[in-house]
């Protein structure tokens, strides 16, 4: 591939930069990143494009867990099952993203977004304090769950981890959006890092434009993180909610093209 030209690398930094602010917030940044890759790098072939997009988010993922973590305390005793399966779950879906069908995912990943903001909707105080609907075992083993399904989405797919982890979170185990935004970094962190682990040994990242990425992405990912702790599970909830709004407009337009095509 030719080497970009500085507008094209300033059109990468301004995508990481947005990408790592929101996804520090509420998850999506892979919705900023891959379609701005995408646009940038048409030649490029779609291994490259995830991998680039992986080195991308770890950079801001990894800032904003620590920034999580030091604001928020979210309780690590839920977060490292959590992120434990979500890596396992991760890395067998990038060994075996090319034998899932695409095509299944956008009208199951619709259905599940449209009841989601149904259900946000419903109940105003959804997400505003943490009242927890499993205690115990069954807790983990729910946690377990999320972490292992998502991250398979992540490691065979990627675009709008984040947020899905926060939506389950909220919704499954009844999280507030703040303590739901905390786990959700870490668990997005360690699937990032189960995705590298597969594309980096197969010389599919390029670098100069990731780290590029990885570096806006990182400063990004600080100010939201400091943003959200700031503003307040309020905050986090408004941002969720104009975002799942975008999620259900893009993929519904997605799933119609796929069919009407």
């Amino acid at each position: 591939m030719d080497d970009p030209s500085l507008w094209l690398y300033l059109l990468m930094a301004l995508a990481g930069l947005t990408a790592g602010w929101i996804d520090a917030v509420v998850g999506g940044g892979g919705l900023i990143q891959l379609p701005a890759l995408l646009l940038g790098f048409p030649g490029a072939s779609p291994v490259q494009i995830l991998a680039t997009n992986k080195l991308g988010s770890i950079c801001g993922t990894t800032v904003s867990s620590v920034t999580y973590f030091r604001r928020v305390r979210p309780d690590l005793s839920t977060a490292l099952p959590l992120a434990g399966c979500a890596f396992l779950g991760s890395l067998g879906g990038a060994l075996i993203a090319s034998l899932i069908p695409k095509t299944a995912f956008n009208p199951i990943i619709l259905l599940v977004l449209i009841g989601v903001g149904a259900y946000t909707l419903a109940k105003p105080s959804m997400g505003q304090i943490s009242q927890l609907r499993f205690s115990g075992r069954a807790h983990l083993v729910v946690a377990g769950l999320i972490g292992f399904g998502i991250g398979v989405y992540d490691g065979a797919l990627g675009p709008g981890t984040g947020s899905f982890y926060v939506f389950a979170m909220v919704g499954l185990l009844g999280y507030g959006f703040l303590q739901a935004s905390a786990k959700a970094k870490i668990a997005n962190w360690a699937t990032n890092l189960a995705a590298l682990a597969v594309f980096i040994p197969m010389g599919a990242v390029m670098w100069k434009v990731g780290l590029l990425m990885g570096l806006c992405n990182m400063l990004g990912a600080y100010l939201g993180a400091r943003t959200a702790v700031a503003r307040g599970s309020g905050f986090v909830r408004t941002v969720f909610v104009v975002l799942l709004v975008a999620f259900i407009v893009k993929i519904g337009y997605d799933t119609y093209a796929q069919f009407a095509g």
